[in-house]
């Protein structure tokens, strides 16, 4: 017998459970074994009764026991249960007062966001106040630099405007005296020397134009070791005998595209300065080569986009050139030369014309050992073309009656063009402003060719041919102009059917490109 247990409850009288385990196979108990077997139990129990007693008392100890036991074990998960339970209540409650917390923290946060932000939008508008004042502060500061460079400059522009009115007024007097005796010998050579004070002063003016980069120029294509070569003789006689010039051409040097007379210009400015700096005589070198910029200039600014280029070094053997002096060369109205022995525009010049001709210049120069001044100008792959010049210096061309208006609000230099005009055979119209000269090109009178100055008060030059050719299309003009704004050509300021030239100017090299004009 494995197990007996007494069973009993209030109203359901006494339950006596007998359990073994049943074997298997033969020894499988059928229902009259279990009967006999149930009874055998029952029957030692009713035998002996003490023992029954005392064997179900051990029971139920056990049973007691094991049910204390139990009990204890609940009471233990039950305190455990209770832990776990207090533990999530205060783990509730803190997690509850964390959300306030950050709750808080939030409002506290966009709070502070918003305080900053208000105080990042009043510190941009005291930066944006700062920057603007700062700027203008800039603008007052360089305008009181140029100022106090045009009052350094006024003596030496001054002279030399005075030394050139003077070659000019001077021979006109002796003209005009020699005529009145009715003496016409030499009248040639004072004629050449106004002529030649005219141009110098006309020079003068465009170098300073082109400082400010507002003079205008006119690119066309250009063999440099030519242009040298025409150059000789000007730099060997402008250079003293103690200068020994070289002129190094490279073969098969690339054509460039850029104004030459700005070329002349810089090329003979170099040379000054070279044969300044060896008062006692050296050794003058121009050399001209191809070359890649990037692999010259490595630290080359980004907007110098074409890296085949044209380089024109002038080198000489004099005094050469501090860091300070060199980081300042370019400036305009900086010079080393004593007062009135140089503006300091020389080198500006230089540089403003290397910009305009989408190039590049650099000074190279140690104290002691001389200075090399690089050109770079962009290599130009088109043909060459004809020669402008060549043309300009012929015989001015006669009219065949065409008929050109003249806008001008200058009246001499209206009444010279018009006068010239008469003389060789065109038609002429003239005007004084462009309202006036926008009324005869919006009448039905024939008009081949206009010309018309650029800065014309009120409606400019510029404006009165927009205008005229909504009636008149193909309407050809030819500007007149003093300064640009910019290099007009390269700035697309022409359309087609349109030129220009700059004053002064000869009159035959007007007339010739009128001609050109009419014919084209």
């Amino acid at each position: 017998m494995d197990r007996f247990e007494i069973r009993s409850a209030p109203g359901q009288g006494t339950q006596v459970v007998l359990a073994k385990t049943l074997p298997s196979g033969r020894d499988r108990l059928t229902g009259p074994k279990v009967a006999a077997v149930a009874e055998a139990a029952t029957r030692r129990r009713m035998d002996n009764p003490q023992e029954a007693m005392r064997d179900q008392n051990r029971d139920l100890m056990r049973s007691l026991a094991e049910l204390a036991e139990r009990e204890g074990e609940a009471r233990r998960l039950n305190g455990e249960l209770a832990e776990t339970n207090r533990g999530v209540v205060a783990l509730h409650a803190e997690l509850e007062a964390q959300a306030e917390k950050l709750r808080e923290a939030g409002v506290n946060l966009e709070n502070q966001v918003a305080a900053r932000t208000a105080e990042l939008a009043q510190a941009n508008e005291r930066l944006c106040a700062e920057a603007v004042e700062r700027e203008r502060m800039e603008q007052d500061l360089r305008q009181s630099q140029k100022m106090e460079a045009v009052g350094q400059l006024t003596g030496g522009i001054a002279h030399d405007f005075n030394n050139l009115l003077t070659g000019i007024v001077g021979s006109l007097d002796l003209m005009q005296s020699r005529m009145a005796k009715g003496r016409t010998e030499h009248l040639q050579r004072y004629i050449e020397t106004a002529m030649a004070s005219a141009n110098r002063a006309a020079a003068l003016t465009h170098r300073l134009l082109a400082f400010a980069r507002r003079q205008p120029l006119d690119p066309r294509p250009t063999d440099a070791n030519a242009l040298l070569g025409g150059m000789a003789d000007l730099l060997r006689r402008t250079l003293s005998e103690a200068i020994d010039l070289r002129i190094v051409t490279a073969p098969d040097l690339w054509p460039t595209l850029c104004d030459p007379h700005q070329l002349e210009n810089a090329i003979l400015n170099l040379a000054i300065n070279a044969r300044d700096a060896m008062p006692d005589g050296g050794v003058l070198t121009i050399a001209t080569s191809n070359g890649h910029l990037a692999d010259a200039i490595p630290d080359v600014k980004p907007g110098l986009i074409p890296d085949e280029y044209v380089r024109i070094c002038v080198n000489d053997t004099g005094t050469g050139m501090p860091p300070e002096v060199i980081a300042r060369a370019f400036d305009p109205f900086f010079t080393t030369k004593p007062l009135g022995q140089g503006t300091g525009l020389g080198l500006s010049m230089i540089y403003g014309f290397a910009r305009q001709s989408e190039g590049h210049t650099r000074i190279v120069s140690e104290v002691g050992k001389g200075t090399t001044i690089k050109i770079y100008l962009p290599r130009y792959s088109g043909g060459m073309g004809e020669i402008v010049e060549a043309a300009e210096a012929a015989e001015s061309p006669r009219g065949d009656g065409e008929t050109v208006l003249v806008v001008e609000d200058d009246l001499v230099v209206r009444n010279l063009i018009i006068e010239v005009l008469h003389d060789l055979g065109y038609r002429s119209l003239q005007a004084a402003d462009g309202p006036a000269g926008l009324r005869i090109l919006q009448s039905k009178v024939r008009v081949d060719l206009l010309v018309t100055d650029i800065g014309l008060p009120g409606l400019n030059g510029r404006q009165l041919a927009d205008q005229a050719r909504v009636t008149r299309p193909d309407l050809k003009v030819l500007f007149i102009t003093g300064y640009a704004e910019s290099a007009t050509v390269a700035s697309g300021f022409l359309d087609p059917g349109m030129a220009m030239i700059t004053k002064p100017f000869a009159l035959d090299v007007l007339m010739a490109r009128i001609r050109m004009m009419i014919e084209d």
